[in-house]
């Protein structure tokens, strides 16, 4: 879609040579007069490393995508107001250079509000603090910082000529996020705000269509699209907009004090296939790489620092299989149907049951899918003169209209096994050697001592800028005997909204609590020790990551918003001493922050005596070797508390060991049959919500030592911790007769076959077991000679290869286990 000013301009200078013309029609995205089927997927660039990038977007294009799709991240880009950063995994032009050095096109979601799971939904928090602020609605000091930072983007982009109006790769840009989940919240003003939000971007005149998802009132020429779990049944709004799903939620995210969240394969290509089967041409797997949420980035409140998301990429880029797999070769099937999927004319056939036929038609020939809903019944379907076996819910796709080339709930891929293993760098036994020094608190817990001070209590986001996790809040109250609220039993009572909360009087540690995820505003009240004269109440409030979605979210309070009080008990009577609008001082941070403790070239002095373990507010230090080899490195924190960790200075993230999963709702098995729901398949209950931290290998030093810094909020034992790298330990597959299986150890060779068996094979990937027909030739000999010693290997599921097995009509199979 480039418009005729574009066009003029590009004709005046001569650098229209490879400009691609990005249209639409009611049935597809067109490039360059070609309706095209589109397949596409988010990375976030800030959620992985340079480095990573091109590992990444390569393994996208083999995977099948046309395209990768990111967010832009505002409070990331723009911390303080008017001053910017891109370096480093911020480095947003480097990344979208990397998309089209590998071919792929670019989808750029600009929002700027982009949810995402990410601290404030993308939104800097200076921006919360400008006078008469209110964001995503016709405010127009909200408006003219939104206007600003997008423009800035797109003159970035521009500036690179990287829209494909310019021979760039970007092809869609978007503008807001899911607003017409919210918009009923701001009436009037939200329908003038989206209409705004559509004139702004359409103004600057970026040469391609601009989308808004989950947006059915989307301004015209916006092109509206649909985000969820399945989006067959969504319609556009308006006739010449194409079907599109920008948000095909490949799993899901997970919280401190949650489960590990599974979506399976079967689910996610059901949802897929039944998408373009109703008609849709592009469609966005959110997340295809869900990374790391390193440093302060993860929103929530208690999103964990894992991103990991179920994603055909798993947290660290390995191939999550059979997810990746799967997909792919669904990925082909549609692209080979292009032609048919854009322009061939639509029918329908249903059968009943939730059985039903699509054909698409063309003078060239026909393509179909047969598709079954039902969540319990396989189908039998007579079609076209044959039959075909559709599995509840699952769709096959018959490119030709005869022959079925994919089902969704048959999955002819491998699984991957992926294990962790010890660091072989370091001699065994495998001990660190720590050395600790305190977080220096004495000037808040003994002199109240802050850098501003304020007759009131004021929520965290206003006071610190969301610049540090921490924020002290210090006060002193004067007692003495005679006053009402003073007696043998005397408490502190806390209204507070601070995730966690630290509370200390005169200089005492007396408690601290963990609010429960979703229950963030409570009462905490604690038994204390006053003295007569001169009392110093000090609490530390902590955020983990702030509120990232919903209507005015960025009202949420934060911190300690009172009101206080002193509350002194005697006999039957209570008296109350409402602290609230006493004087309170402030401080931001900790010390060890702002002395860049966690810096190599931190000149701070550590001690390697009597190393203490379970102390509140400590800070660790160690050194340790580059892991062998070239495998994703994680860090197993298991044993300490709460806190933050840096390698080599790099923040990799919040660390949280001790928040323990619930004990409830998790199984090993899942049926993929049925609507999919977060909590619907989930593993880890009772264990550490998170272990494992990733550690980039462009963190670490290839020769020499590396240093591992760590804070200790809460307490913990460091003496476990230890690095190790994640690998494939083995690869399993359950393929129907007539497919190609193949085998990968993802660079490693295959060391051994541990099970092989064709006919009708029994149990699942670790404890396979023959069944009761079995080929004649020795499936195990024939996989040894072909696969073992090899790094890849690819093998014939035919009754040719390995004889063919009476097995009562039912589908032959060939289950292997291998060793790598």
């Amino acid at each position: 879609m480039v418009s005729l000013r574009s066009l003029l301009f590009c004709l005046l200078l001569s650098t229209c040579a490879y400009a691609t013309i990005v249209s639409h029609d009611g049935r597809a995205i067109t490039i360059d007069g070609h309706r095209r089927v589109l397949l596409s997927g988010s990375i976030h660039y800030p959620r992985s490393t340079p480095e990573m990038w091109p590992d990444l977007i390569r393994k996208g294009k083999e995977g099948g995508l046309d395209s990768i799709e990111t967010y832009v991240f505002w409070n990331a880009h723009e911390p303080t107001r008017r001053q910017y950063d891109f370096s480093g995994n911020l480095d947003l032009i480097r990344f979208l250079k990397t998309i089209q050095d590998e071919g792929m096109y670019g989808v750029l979601r600009i929002g700027p509000y982009v949810c995402a799971e990410w601290n404030y939904g993308g939104f800097p928090v200076w921006l919360h603090n400008m006078p008469g602020m209110e964001f995503r609605t016709t405010n127009p000091a909200f408006m003219n910082e939104m206007q600003n930072f997008t423009t800035m983007i797109v003159d970035m982009v521009k500036k690179e000529k990287l829209f494909a109006s310019q021979g760039g790769p970007i092809i869609l840009a978007q503008i807001e996020n899911e607003y017409g989940n919210v918009i009923g919240s701001y009436g009037e003003a939200g329908k003038a705000y989206i209409q705004w939000c559509a004139n702004m971007a359409q103004s600057l005149d970026v040469g391609v269509p601009w989308i808004m998802c989950q947006q059915d009132d989307a301004p015209q020429p916006m092109l509206n699209t649909c985000n969820g779990y399945y989006c067959d049944n969504f319609e556009p709004n308006n006739p010449n907009t194409p079907k599109m799903l920008t948000e095909n939620w490949t799993g899901w995210f997970k919280n401190w004090g949650g489960k590990d969240p599974h979506r399976t394969t079967e689910d996610v290509a059901f949802a897929v296939a039944r998408f373009f089967q109703r008609g849709g041409t592009f469609q966005n797997y959110y997340m295809y790489h869900g990374g790391t949420n390193f440093d302060r980035t993860a929103g929530g409140p208690y999103i964990t620092t894992t991103y990991d998301y179920d994603a055909p990429l798993d947290e660290f880029g390995n191939l999550n299989q059979p997810k990746y797999g799967h997909l792919k070769q669904l990925h082909d099937v549609l692209h080979s149907m292009e032609k048919t999927l854009t322009h061939g004319n639509i029918s329908n056939v249903d059968f009943g049951n939730f059985a039903s036929a699509t054909i698409y038609t063309t003078d060239e020939g026909s393509s179909c899918f047969l598709g079954n809903v039902n969540e319990t019944s396989d189908a039998i379907i007579n079609f076209n003169g044959t039959t075909y076996d559709v599995p509840a819910w699952s769709v096959s796709i018959l490119p030709d209209c005869k022959t079925e080339t994919y089902n969704t709930a048959k999955i002819n891929t491998q699984t991957s096994v992926m294990v962790k293993k010890p660091d072989e760098a370091e001699d065994e036994p495998y001990t660190l050697k720590w050395s600790w020094r305190p977080e220096n608190v004495d000037n808040v817990l003994l002199k109240g001592k802050g850098e501003s001070t304020m007759k009131q209590l004021f929520d965290q986001k206003v006071v610190g800028n969301d610049e540090s996790d921490y924020l002290w809040y210090m006060t002193t109250v004067n007692l003495k005997e005679q006053d009402p609220v003073w007696g043998k039993n005397m408490s502190l009572r806390i209204n507070s909204t601070a995730h966690v909360l630290h509370a200390f009087v005169n200089g005492e540690h007396i408690g601290n609590y963990r609010a429960d995820n979703g229950k963030f505003h409570y009462v905490y009240e604690q038994d204390a020790k006053f003295n007569p004269g001169a009392n110093v109440i000090t609490l530390l409030s902590t955020t983990v990551g702030l509120p990232n979605y919903g209507a005015f979210f960025e009202s949420i309070p934060t911190g300690i918003t009172g009101p206080v009080f002193i509350i002194g008990r005697n006999g039957d009577e209570t008296v109350i001493k409402d602290l609230s609008t006493h004087k309170w001082s402030y401080k931001t941070g900790l010390s060890g922050f702002t002395n860049e403790l966690f810096s190599s070239e931190s000149p701070s002095k550590w001690s390697g005596e009597s190393v203490p373990f379970n102390r509140t507010m400590t800070w660790y230090k160690t050194t340790f070797k580059p892991p062998l080899g070239n495998e994703p490195v994680v860090v197993d924190l298991l044993g300490l508390g709460k806190g933050t960790a840096w390698i080599n200075g790099n923040n990799i993230g919040r660390y949280w060991p001790a928040f323990l999963a619930g004990d409830d709702g998790c199984s090993d098995e899942c049926d993929y049959r049925g609507a999919y729901y977060a909590e619907k398949c989930q593993t880890n209950c009772g264990e550490p919500t998170q272990r494992w931290y990733h550690v980039p290998r462009s963190f670490l030093n290839s020769e020499g030592d590396n240093t591992l810094v760590l804070f200790e909020e809460v307490g913990g034992n460091p003496s476990l911790v230890n690095f190790q790298t994640v690998g494939v330990g083995s690869v399993c597959a359950n393929v129907y007769e007539k497919n190609v299986l193949e085998l990968s150890c993802h660079g490693k060779p295959i060391s051994d076959i541990k099970f092989a068996s064709f006919g009708n094979p029994g149990g699942k990937c670790g404890s396979f077991e023959k069944g009761t027909c079995e080929a004649s030739n020795d499936a195990a000999s024939i996989l040894t000679d072909e696969c073992v010693g090899k790094e890849k290997c690819s093998i014939d599921v035919s009754t040719e290869k390995f004889g063919a097995p009476e097995c009562g009509g039912a589908a032959r199979r060939l289950a292997v286990e291998a060793i790598c």
